[in-house]
């Protein structure tokens, strides 16, 4: 189902999940690229890319999301036709997005004055730059939860819930992983708007796409910053665990070499033979003493060693 905006003379169409009948409608209105259309209904994640023609630039990028417990980040892909008066998106729009576009339609539809609109885009640059923009600042939000994430591990590696802090470690982990292969190709899509590579179809919107671009440095630099950290927090962690396991086979060794003359003993006269003073009236205490002073032996040698 084709959902189509008119603001003037721009029409910004939005298709959810392309079928047959809405390739064909791309196809017939607009003759874009096989290709194109192509990947606009391969269900696997295709690089971000911009493809330029003539008449119409075809790109494709990610953003990332949480999934629905909170926990886990997602890629989501958004395919969009830019043309002199139209952009088409195709796929899932940001949440922002998909918000801004429901609130344009209220809007649009109430009022027959379009010089009076809010939403008033004077060419499809300026429209392609308001969903980037929104898009993009959204996953800037994102990131910044990520490295509060990482600040929150940083203050409780001392704490001694280390199954909540190996699932935090992990967690974070596999998200910072994931936004760093979306960031890497992205970067380099961008960077084409910023350079001059990509023309557009207005005039004086290098300052915009310049604006798109630091932000998508910022969160690159972010990413990369909060993968560096995560690394050190895991490595810091394991080591702290490492020392802790070593602590707790000292104490078990050292009551493990305690017990162990201690068992002799107590095996030795608990034969069932006839041993030196078994039959002393003051054997057990005799016994027992010789014990104590084999632990205080044993304690003082260790603390000597400085095994203690």
């Amino acid at each position: 189902m084709v959902e189509t905006l008119k603001f003037g003379t721009l029409k910004w169409h939005h298709i959810f999940n392309a079928t047959d009948e809405d390739i064909q409608f791309l196809k017939d209105e607009f003759y874009f690229h096989p290709l194109d259309l192509e990947d606009c209904q391969s269900p696997s994640n295709q690089r971000p890319k911009i493809d330029v023609y003539d008449n119409y630039y075809f790109l494709i990028f990610h953003y990332p999301h949480f999934d629905k417990i909170d926990k886990f980040i997602r890629i989501r892909e958004l395919r969009l036709f830019w043309g002199p008066d139209y952009i088409i998106t195709i796929g899932k729009l940001h949440p922002q997005v998909r918000k801004m576009f429901e609130e344009a339609k209220v809007t649009l539809s109430s009022t027959s004055d379009v010089e009076d609109e809010e939403f008033m885009f004077g060419s499809s640059d300026q429209l392609l730059y308001h969903i980037l923009e929104i898009t993009i600042e959204e996953t800037y939000k994102l990131v910044r939860r990520i490295g509060s994430n990482i600040d929150y591990i940083n203050g409780s590696l001392f704490d001694y819930k280390a199954e909540k802090t190996i699932e935090s470690i992990s967690v974070t982990r596999k998200n910072v992983i994931l936004l760093n292969t979306t960031f890497r190709p992205q970067l380099r899509v961008f960077n084409k708007f910023e350079s001059g590579e990509i023309e557009g179809f207005a005039d004086n919107m290098e300052e915009y796409w310049g604006n798109i671009l630091d932000y998508m440095q910022k969160i690159w630099d972010m990413t990369e910053d909060d993968a560096e950290l995560i690394e050190s927090l895991s490595k810091t962690f394991d080591s702290m665990q490492a020392n802790r396991t070593n602590e707790i086979m000292k104490i078990l060794t050292f009551f493990s070499s305690t017990m162990m003359p201690l068992t002799f003993i107590t095996g030795l006269y608990g034969m069932n033979l006839i041993l030196p003073g078994a039959n002393y009236q003051h054997a057990f205490v005799i016994i027992l003493a010789i014990m104590i002073l084999v632990v205080i032996a044993m304690l003082l040698y260790f603390k000597k060693k400085k095994w203690l």
